[in-house]
């Protein structure tokens, strides 16, 4: 905490880091699991390759209609597609 001394005004400045859990994925091991390609998940998904590719690299968090895709196009639960990890 930090108190700056401002004539007539006292300003007190806090700060907490807060960093929400971070969600991520393994759609690309299971998509090279299956022997796909980003294209064909992407065509059994409903959406674009470049969607994948942004869903892969961890820059775009689908939503939960399209996680639930992905249930079904894996056949595995979709906690073990997507999880939330802490940061340390």
């Amino acid at each position: 905490m930090v108190a700056l001394e401002i004539p007539c005004v006292k300003v007190i400045i806090s700060s907490q880091l807060y960093m929400p859990p971070t969600i991520v994925n393994r759609v690309k091991e299971l998509r090279i699991a299956a022997g796909w390609t980003q294209e064909q998940l992407a065509q059994a998904a409903g959406v674009s390759r470049q969607s994948i590719n942004s869903i892969e690299r961890n820059r775009y968090v689908p939503s939960l209609e399209l996680a639930l895709t992905f249930s079904r196009i894996f056949t595995c639960p979709t906690d073990q597609i997507f999880h939330l990890e802490n940061p340390s």
